[in-house]
């Protein structure tokens, strides 16, 4: 974030505390009249009966989830959700988009590094990382497109956007030995968008090439550029969904300090019905008490805007009593429930019930 300056007047300082008064009690509201409901994310089993499907779906239900982020599409996985109680919202993958034929019939779509690889033919970390430009008019109608597609369904009740930003610029701590990196600071090789839209693009709003700047990583405008692009691309999914009335909502990193800036996603700035913080404690060798911080601090800039469901990553936790642990604390600083990622085995599912009281 932009340094602030916190010599205000008296007056300045006066209209802060006024704003954020505001803001905290519009916050605390929402949360004394929330109501908790967790959801799961999962890639349908084809293979599963509709029999075996109605008793695992009606056994979430119990449980406490009321909501499915299914990664594909499948009729008869969404509608035996439905009927057992559950929301049916499909799991899209946005800005990272490997389909081969798309690789193969725009390959100028995809984004660039600061050291001149497109992840069309150059994918950073892993072979599945293949980034679009937010810049690009036509990858922003190309996502649309396959956003009407999705809500046009019936059997579908709102659509679910993940690896909505750019490519991970820093990874999670945990992470650096797994790729044998070090990224205390910021690697051309990882910092993305150079194309030449981007490059001329932020030339006619600054004057300014990111490439011929000395320290392009350190640019706040730059950052914003950034920021701005993967905001105008959510937003304008955003007003297809609500225009069918069907919601809207993200998966994104855990809080927005940490979102800008390792992936130059600013979620705050989003027009949705909700969002789920993925907040992997594990991933940044944090305690599970964290997750109860970065709650409190998303809701804290989100300020009543949208509902938070705690993204919860279940092989993290070393016990069903810390995961119970983690859901309480996820509650208790305001989460509206729990996006979990990972088996649901019946423990998981006691375990929720156990949080309700």
């Amino acid at each position: 974030m932009n340094k602030r300056d916190f010599i205000k007047t008296t007056m300045l300082a006066g209209m802060g505390l006024t704003v954020t008064s505001a803001c905290a009690s519009e916050t605390e509201q929402s949360e004394d009249a929330r109501e908790v409901k967790h959801w799961v994310w999962e890639n349908p089993n084809h293979e599963e009966s509709d029999e075996d499907l109605q008793k695992k779906y009606s056994s979430y239900y119990e449980a406490g989830i009321r909501g499915m982020f299914f990664e594909h599409d499948s009729e008869r996985h969404f509608r035996i959700a439905k009927k057992a109680g559950l929301e049916t919202h499909r799991w899209m993958w946005t800005m990272n988009r490997g389909e081969k034929s798309l690789l193969e019939s725009h390959p100028e779509w995809y984004a660039i590094s600061r050291d001149g690889k497109s992840c069309a033919t150059n994918p950073p970390y892993v072979g599945y990382y293949r980034w679009l430009c937010p810049s690009k008019p036509e990858v922003k109608n190309y996502l649309a497109q396959l956003s009407n597609e999705i809500l046009e369904k019936d059997y579908v009740d709102g659509l679910h956007l993940d690896y909505v930003r750019y490519c991970d610029v820093i990874l999670p701590v945990n992470l650096w030995e797994t790729y044998g990196i070090d990224q205390s600071r910021e690697l051309p090789e990882y910092d993305f968008c150079y194309c030449d839209t981007c490059r001329e693009n932020f030339k006619k709003k600054t004057g300014k090439d990111p490439l011929e700047m000395e320290h392009p990583d350190q640019s706040p405008a730059w950052r914003k550029y950034r920021y701005e692009q993967v905001n105008s691309i959510v937003n304008h999914l955003a007003e297809i969904a609500h225009a069918k009335n069907k919601p809207i909502t993200a998966a994104v990193f855990p809080t927005p300090e940490i979102a800008r800036r390792i992936v130059r996603q600013d979620w705050t700035k989003w027009n949705l019905d909700a969002v789920c913080p993925m907040i992997y404690h594990g991933f940044y060798r944090e305690s599970v008490n964290w997750i109860g911080d970065a709650v409190e601090e998303g809701l804290h800039f989100l300020c009543g805007k949208f509902p938070i469901y705690a993204g919860l990553y279940l092989p993290d936790f070393k016990s069903d009593e810390e995961l119970e642990q983690g859901i309480r604390v996820a509650l208790k600083n305001g989460a509206s429930g729990v996006s979990l990622f990972g088996r649901i085995e019946k423990n998981i599912l006691e375990v929720l019930k156990r949080t309700k009281s």
